[in-house]
């Protein structure tokens, strides 16, 4: 456990090797560390650190969870594997994509593990920096790339995910992902209560 933050950095580095992101095409393993560093930001512990760094692995690089618990233990890959979606292997990544947030939300709805939170936290915030980023460079056009191509459909979803991480709201990534939501989505702005 000494070492488990650089080893989680290699490790996720070696999964996304050759891995690039959508409309950006920056190396896909930056989505991680940026993640993490935006758990950084809230916590000091390490395995959620960790675990932001990974948190895609499962879902997006083919690891398993039996892979996860051997290398990093069981806290990590309970972390990692609360952020996963299920995939239906069956179904369309598009066809499924709004069950599959459907499914992401009701779980955390009812959870109260803060280190989950900010796993998503930090996923979801580093996903709105790069769509407000790839945007402003290339423009509308960006949804294609989406499983999801209507931009009020990734407004429901993020907007839902602030909602219910308000408990996290006096973190100040949480306050950037609100205001990267509003501009994007070109929300009116909502007083202070």
């Amino acid at each position: 456990m000494k070492d488990l933050l650089n080893d989680s950095i290699k490790f996720a580095a070696d999964a996304f090797a050759g891995q690039v992101r959508k409309c950006s095409g920056g190396a896909a393993v930056l989505h991680s560390l940026e993640a993490a560093a935006v758990v950084a930001s809230m916590t000091s512990d390490n395995e959620v650190i960790a675990a932001a760094v990974l948190h895609d692995v499962v879902e997006d690089a083919g690891v398993t969870g039996e892979e996860l618990l051997r290398r990093f233990g069981k806290r990590v890959t309970e972390l990692v594997l609360a952020e996963t979606e299920s995939r239906d292997r069956d179904e369309s990544m598009e066809k499924s994509w709004r069950k599959r947030k459907e499914e992401a939300i009701e779980f955390l709805r009812h959870t109260d593990d803060a280190g989950i939170k900010m796993v998503f936290l930090g996923d979801k915030l580093s996903n709105m920096r790069a769509i407000n980023n790839d945007l402003s460079r290339f423009g509308n056009g960006i949804w294609e790339g989406f499983h999801q191509k209507d931009p009020e459909e990734h407004h429901w979803y993020y907007r839902t995910i602030a909602d219910i991480l308000s408990d996290l709201r006096e973190f100040p990534a949480w306050k950037e992902y609100d205001r990267l939501i509003r501009e994007v989505f070109h929300e009116k702005e909502q007083s202070d209560e």
